[in-house]
């Protein structure tokens, strides 16, 4: 394959040839929920030395280890890569989200970098609750520091009014989608120091040639137009802005049907369907490695009105991803069924959760530019998320095997 870019090398898809390093769910910690301090006053929180431990496959909800130009030392009574992270300067930060799924690890590893972290959310789910793995001590510390400013993103006149008087340094706009919902954003905080957007890889034209990089042309006409102009309004603005591009996002608590859709088909022992002959190449970034992007960017000069890709550094096929969920989550290898979708109605109803093409980016810009590297590769990525999440009995979406039952209906019959 043709190198472009950062010296981007032919991709490498996983074989899925080595073990997890743990399979089987870790103990719950107590606790369960708890309400949050809704706050909407400023609250000066100092700069703090805490620890924040490696989580690859263990207790720890919070993540990998942390690359990060801070001051650290190591102790060395704790665990291998558990590192004490001395914030430089404290910033006052608004997140919009930050209840579902990315923000809840980036806004914990903020305020464990001393930052005074606000959540702007409509106050449908609990600002703070207990996640699994998350000891007690770590969890009155994130309740006690989190804020949150209750209100719509829609209600624009709310937004600059509120926004205005809270006066904020730093924006991680997580759930953004359109351009419109950031103006009212950017008119309330004309002193802001930086603007940091979730758009999505989504937004590359499809091309024959891979891996997609941030220099690619852009489709005007995908389902993720928004974040384009959102991206595009940033620039005309003159902000501060950095901008990343995930490709598909996994990890415990995605509520998107990414790893849960393979989980939920191999806990009930069914053949899995794929389209096609299961050989489109694909691409999963931890949501845990995400957030360590986001982190890094903050206050980064080099990150100044950049766009990066974040995702995982191995591509996979779609028959490797099931392969790698049953082997992540201790299930025997499962049984996987071709199919094509064109001789199918399905109706309304989605058959499989990935677009059904190859789709990867390169992240060597984050890597060289950033110092970013992913902590977690595929296997230990999927068994943290099982072990944390679905393994516990825990998901987002109840099962629908209707679409399976139409394909392997038809199976039975030709076969």
């Amino acid at each position: 394959m043709q190198k472009r870019g950062y010296g981007v090398d032919q991709p490498t898809v996983s074989p899925f040839k080595f073990e997890p390093k743990l399979i089987g769910s870790t103990p719950s910690v107590g606790g369960g929920a708890m309400a949050a301090r809704v706050l909407v006053v400023q609250q000066n929180q100092p700069a703090s030395t805490l620890a924040l431990l490696n989580s690859s496959l263990s207790s720890d909800f919070y993540g990998a280890r942390l690359t990060r130009s801070v001051q650290y030392k190591r102790n060395g009574m704790q665990p291998k890569g558990a590192l004490h992270v001395t914030a430089s300067s404290s910033k006052k930060i608004l997140i919009m989200g930050g209840t579902r799924f990315i923000g809840i690890f980036l806004s914990r590893l903020l305020v464990k970098e001393g930052h005074q972290v606000t959540l702007f959310t409509r106050g449908k789910a609990p600002i703070a609750q207990q996640l699994p793995g998350e000891s007690d001590s770590d969890f009155a510390d994130f309740s006690s520091k989190i804020l949150h400013l209750k209100g719509d993103r829609q209600d624009f006149d709310f937004v600059k009014s509120s926004l205005s008087a809270e006066g904020f340094d730093v924006v991680y706009d997580i759930n953004g989608r359109e351009a419109v919902e950031v103006e009212p954003i950017l008119d309330a905080l004309p002193n802001l120091e930086q603007y940091i957007y979730c758009s999505s890889a989504g937004v590359y034209l499809k091309s024959d040639l891979l891996p997609h990089c941030e220099v690619d042309a852009v489709d005007p006409k995908s389902r993720h137009k928004g974040k384009l102009d959102t991206e595009n309004l940033l620039v005309q603005r003159g902000v501060n802005w950095t901008s990343l591009r995930p490709v598909y996002i996994y990890g415990p608590l995605n509520y998107n049907p990414v790893e849960e859709w393979f989980f939920h088909r191999l806990k009930a022992g069914r053949p899995i369907p794929i389209p096609g002959s299961g050989v489109q190449i694909t691409q999963l970034g931890h949501v845990k490695d995400l957030a360590k992007a986001f982190l890094l960017v903050l206050g980064n000069e080099k990150a100044s009105r950049q766009v990066f890709n974040i995702s995982g550094d191995r591509y996979v096929t779609f028959d490797g991803l099931a392969r790698a969920c049953a082997k992540a989550a201790g299930f025997p290898e499962p049984e996987i069924v071709h199919y094509n979708p064109k001789e199918f109605d399905f109706g309304k109803k989605k058959s499989f959760p990935f677009r059904d093409q190859h789709f990867f980016a390169s992240i060597e810009k984050a890597k060289s530019v950033l110092g970013w590297k992913p902590e977690f590769d595929l296997v230990e990525g999927l068994a943290d998320s099982y072990n944390l999440d679905f393994g516990r009995g825990t998901y987002r979406k109840e099962p629908d095997f209707s679409t399976d039952d139409i394909v392997l209906g038809k199976s039975l019959v030709t076969a």
